[in-house]
């Protein structure tokens, strides 16, 4: 209780007139000296390499970009597993375009796989579980012909159960191959939104304490790592009390996993991302010890309240509590090719139009 009533005090006294500013769009005061200024999203298709390292040169370094993330997951020819490629996958030499350009540009290049959660899509089954269904956390759960939230089983995304023994033998073949290939100093691992955790008829998950075993496979994942010094990034919604905050169950948890927040290591980077409202969580994660980045997507008014916040934050913070607030990162929820398309598109957005990732983008971080 006293966990909980600290995050929700700590959002009360920061809380801003977001209400009054939300249909406000100028152009923010620019901050070049954040620690992180990021773009996430999904890894480009292997005809998409070119167009996309061209990107990167002329859009992101311009705009001071540091850190880019990449959302690979199978999208990667896998040498130690190579059941688990998707059927069109990039190459080696593809990764290497993108470690150049990266390079040359002074962008910190990390990829991401998702771990835990977000095994599968709506009636789609991703590559994990397809090659290894014994690692299904809800194998009872059957995949819908036809996918609709609500649904009598909670269906969101699959997870696989983080206690199996030998799932992590698995997913950490390719977690290091990947980092290898990318030459990175961190890796994303996910771990967002995941609802099917401590499953009752989990053999092996079942009645235990849903915090403990997400943090336990929080610092699972951050100990390998660790191995060859590199640092693990994860959103950070389910380390929320959704319930008390009433941010809900999507930015937030429901299913108890929020007190994991006391139990992981503190050298966990959060990307701590809200889409409709600009929630001052960074407070409670800074507050937490943890160095945390505000993540907007498609709505540039909240991403200009996030970064004048953010401004703010490192700017009225005691030495020990600045750099704890990193920055700020964009994310986009589509494949690279749309929002390329998107971006580079000649036509004037009017009314909701304006609501798009590109605009966004352009908004919080100007040229």
């Amino acid at each position: 209780m006293k966990n909980i009533l600290f995050g929700f005090i700590a959002l009360l006294i920061l809380s801003s007139s977001y209400a009054q500013k939300k249909n406000l769009v100028q152009t923010p005061v620019v901050e070049p000296s954040f620690p992180v200024r990021g773009f996430c999203i999904a890894a480009p298709t292997v005809s998409g390499v070119d167009p996309f390292v061209k990107f990167i040169a002329e859009e992101l370094a311009p705009r001071k970009i540091n850190v880019l993330i990449l959302r690979v997951d199978f999208n990667y020819q896998y040498q130690t597993h190579p059941e688990l490629r998707d059927s069109i996958a990039l190459s080696n030499a593809d990764v290497k375009k993108l470690v150049a350009v990266c390079k040359q540009n002074s962008i910190r290049l990390i990829p991401q796989i998702n771990l835990l959660g977000h095994q599968s899509w709506a009636e789609t089954t991703y590559n994990l579980l397809r090659a290894y269904p014994q690692f299904d956390e809800t194998p009872h759960v059957k995949m819908p012909e036809k996918y609709v939230w609500p649904n009598p089983d909670g269906l969101y995304c699959r997870s696989y159960c983080p206690l199996h023994p030998d799932v992590h033998k698995i997913v950490f073949d390719i977690v290091d191959e990947l980092c290898d290939a990318f030459e990175t100093d961190a890796f994303h691992a996910g771990m967002d939104e995941v609802f099917y955790l401590g499953d009752d008829k989990c053999p092996r998950c079942g009645g235990h304490d849903k915090a403990e075993l997400f943090a336990n496979e929080v610092r699972t994942i951050r100990d390998h790592l660790a191995l060859k010094k590199r640092n693990l990034w994860i959103w950070g919604d389910r380390l929320i009390d959704g319930k008390t905050t009433g941010i809900g169950m999507w930015e937030g948890s429901f299913n108890y996993t929020h007190r994991a927040i006391d139990m992981i290591p503190k050298d966990v980077t959060i990307c701590d991302w809200h889409y409709e409202r600009p929630d001052k969580t960074p407070v409670y994660f800074a507050m937490k010890g943890f160095k945390v980045i505000t993540c907007p997507w498609r709505n540039p008014a909240v991403g200009q309240v996030q970064y004048q916040d953010m401004i703010r934050f490192r700017k009225e913070s005691t030495p020990e509590m600045k750099e704890n607030f990193q920055g700020m990162m964009q994310t986009v929820w589509s494949d690279a090719e749309s929002f390329l398309k998107g971006y580079y598109s000649k036509t004037p957005a009017t009314g909701n139009e304006i609501n798009t990732p590109w605009n966004c983008f352009r908004t919080i971080f100007v040229k």
